[in-house]
């Protein structure tokens, strides 16, 4: 019993990286009608700039916030720079894919070339460890589920609450509408971006501090990061984070009860079962278009 306790509370952990990944893809594609291949590369140069700052001498803490600044700013300026030229509507929706995974490419190299290819050890943002009903947890996964719940709260305040985020919500609902109710798109997108590409640097900041730092860390976790927003549904924000936690809790158990070799493939094989059932994901909504 115990050992389940640690399986899913570890699993919990992770997830929560999960889920502000797979909320910060949900966050830019509904506002913007983009999937970010590249948001985790971009949260990992983040994570790469903090790590040279802690170098330097600079507290974690302030390391942290920096990081999360940085890749708020290369979010916004690839949106502005390499997507927003593209323009509206769907047609554009398979190019705008193909530039963020060549973006990505271009972001592993950079850092290959830059920090190097190795991995490199990345300092917690809070050391120790506590008994939870017995089992041993590290507080640094237990300080990045309490961030990861924070940054979803607020998001879900900011989304709900603010005028401005009420305006990304219908903007995101019908871009055209709302632009002729006179919201600035541009403006939202810009937003959208820094705030999803700022959750990915939170996500990739515990990631890091849990195993190593290196320029293909993000790979794994963006993988299931889309597994969760599959899971839960592209267009639903909750859907996302519940997508995102139970893939964490899914990928532990599957690796530790059945094979370690076989957690991409369970992974995968569920968000495949869920698809025939529900194309939308659980929380999602098909979009219907007149042609």
């Amino acid at each position: 019993m115990g050992d389940l306790i640690s399986v899913v509370v570890s699993g919990m952990a992770n997830g929560s990286a999960y889920a502000l990944l797979a909320l910060g893809i949900v966050i830019i594609f509904r506002s913007t009608d983009t999937v970010n291949f590249a948001i985790g590369d971009m949260g990992t140069v983040s994570v790469f700039v903090a790590l040279s700052a802690i170098t330097a001498g600079v507290p974690v803490a302030l390391a942290f916030l920096l990081a999360i600044v940085v890749a708020g700013v290369l979010g916004t300026v690839s949106e502005r720079v390499l997507i927003r030229p593209l323009g509206h509507g769907h047609h554009v929706l398979f190019v705008a894919l193909v530039v963020t995974i060549g973006l990505g490419l271009v972001l592993q190299a950079a850092m290959g070339a830059f920090w190097g290819h190795e991995a490199r050890a990345f300092p917690p943002l809070v050391d120790g460890w506590i008994n939870v009903f017995s089992v041993p947890i590290s507080l640094n996964k237990i300080a990045a589920s309490v961030v990861a719940l924070i940054a979803m709260g607020f998001v879900a305040w900011f989304f709900g609450y603010m005028p401005f985020g009420i305006a990304m919500r219908a903007s995101a609902e019908d871009p055209l509408a709302a632009r002729m109710l006179g919201f600035k798109t541009g403006r939202i997108a810009t937003i959208a971006w820094f705030l999803g590409c700022a959750l990915a640097a939170i996500a990739m900041l515990f990631l890091a501090a849990e195993s190593s730092l290196n320029p293909y860390i993000a790979h794994a976790p963006l993988f299931r990061a889309f597994a969760g927003v599959f899971l839960g549904g592209m267009t639903s924000m909750p859907g996302a984070v519940l997508g995102g936690f139970i893939i964490g809790v899914l990928d532990n158990v599957a690796g530790t009860y059945i094979s370690a070799n076989y957690r991409d493939t369970i992974v995968f094989a569920v968000i495949v079962a869920v698809l025939f059932i529900r194309p939308a994901g659980f929380m999602g909504v098909l979009r219907k278009e007149r042609v």
